[in-house]
This record gives structure tokens, C-alpha cells and sequence, in this order.
């Protein structure tokens, strides 16, 4: 089974980071208002980048890093991964 470690867009513009073992389903629950506490608003989320790893501890290592680092690097993984 794969472990994904995503990077979520709201529909504000905001960037959200999380890891996941079915990125479809989470996609689903983020927009439907269910899960983290951002979704509450029930604002609509687009998946702008993601990376595919073999074990949950890779996903949730590789979430980690990403959460630190800043909106303009963020914003140029997006754009170098499309």
C-alpha cells in the first residue's frame, strides 16, 4: 500500500500539508468538511502536489519537512513537480 505526502490549496489561496494512505478519500473528507480543523468552513481544497512512499514512516518524515518549509518554497515545489 502507498503513503502519500500531499499539499492541499483552499480555495483562500492557503497551502495545507498532511500525509495520507488513500489520497483520494482524503481529498474527498477535506471537501466535504470532515477531518482537520481548517475544513470546518467547508471551503473547497484542490491536491496541487503529492509524493508516493512505501511506508507510513517515509510519508509522515517527508509531511514533516515540508511543513517547515516556507510559502515561496512551497509554492516552488508545486510549480517544479507540474
Amino acid at each position: 500500500m502507498d503513503h502519500y505526502a500531499y499539499i492541499l490549496r483552499c480555495s483562500d489561496g492557503t497551502l495545507y500539508t498532511g500525509w495520507t494512505n488513500n489520497l483520494e478519500k482524503r481529498l474527498k473528507a477535506h471537501n466535504a468538511g470532515k477531518g482537520a480543523k481548517y475544513t470546518k468552513s467547508r471551503r473547497p481544497v484542490t491536491l496541487e502536489y503529492y509524493e508516493a512512499f512505501a511506508t507510513k514512516s517515509e510519508a509522515m518524515k517527508r509531511e514533516a519537512q515540508i511543513k517547515k518549509l516556507s510559502r515561496r518554497q512551497k509554492e516552488a515545489l508545486i510549480n517544479c513537480k507540474n
